[in-house]
């Protein structure tokens, strides 16, 4: 059956599944999972251990895992994280997917993960082909509104070639920034975690194998939504909560 969905993300069941009164199981949840993870249980097991107890379905149990870090990890990404002021004259290199399809889901009213490390995450994630929505061309003003307003000399955007239709997005995507004279390059490459990891430059991401391993990193979907995106369906998990999403 094809893919005839118009917006990122969004799920019927999400305002049960991740209200008000779902949340602090949630919250609970992520701290239990994050303890486990740190004393070096296997993400598999713990996540069965930590949704069994608090009776999670599969959609929370994701959310849990992808709010979730050890605190190994949440201490690395802090340390290595750039304020806004050093993005200013110099290249920022970006998580093509990553990051729009975060920022589309902000503005589809999906769900939005704060995390225990800081970042937002929608909860799916992309698998296999990208299918263009209606928030994509407002997400990718909103992110190109902000990197010019951060100063961003160049961004070098990384699209995923074994996705599908990364070639027709990067075409979107330049249009886009050529109609605005911003100073976008879009890449489609094998392996763009690989390239950002070895790139030296800061990284816009909030990928946890990239943020565990690259040198400085930018939390640019988070900024987006924060400053940008007052209607979104943001869902704290990080115990205790890191602060509001949209104060920071």
């Amino acid at each position: 059956m094809p893919d005839r969905r118009k917006h990122r993300g969004k799920h019927p069941e999400d305002a049960r599944l991740f209200g008000p009164e779902a949340q602090g199981a949630l919250r609970a949840a992520v701290a239990d999972l994050s303890l486990l993870l740190t004393r070096g249980y296997a993400e598999k097991s713990a996540l069965k251990l930590v949704g069994d107890r608090f009776a999670l379905d599969e959609r929370q149990r994701r959310a849990v895992m992808r709010a979730t870090c050890s605190d190994e990890s949440r201490e690395r990404r802090r340390a290595h994280q750039a304020a806004p002021e050093e993005l200013r004259g110099r290249p920022l290199v970006i998580d093509g997917y990553n990051v729009l399809t975060t920022v589309e889901a902000a503005l589809a009213a999906g769900v939005i993960l704060a995390a225990r490390d800081g970042t937002c995450r929608d909860i799916a994630g992309l698998h296999g082909t990208y299918r263009k929505v209606e928030e994509t061309l407002p997400a990718l003003a909103l992110l190109g509104r902000a990197l010019d307003d951060l100063g961003v000399a160049e961004c070098r955007w990384y699209l995923d070639s074994p996705v599908s239709n990364s070639g027709r997005l990067k075409t979107v995507m330049l249009e886009v920034a050529a109609r605005s004279g911003w100073p976008w390059k879009v890449e489609v490459v094998p392996s763009p975690d690989r390239v950002l990891i070895e790139s030296g430059e800061i990284v816009a991401t909030s990928d946890s194998a990239i943020l565990d391993r690259c040198g400085r990193w930018f939390n640019l979907a988070r900024a987006v939504v924060a400053a940008r995106v007052p209607q979104a369906f943001v869902v704290e998990l990080s115990s205790p909560p890191e602060g509001d999403v949209h104060g920071s």
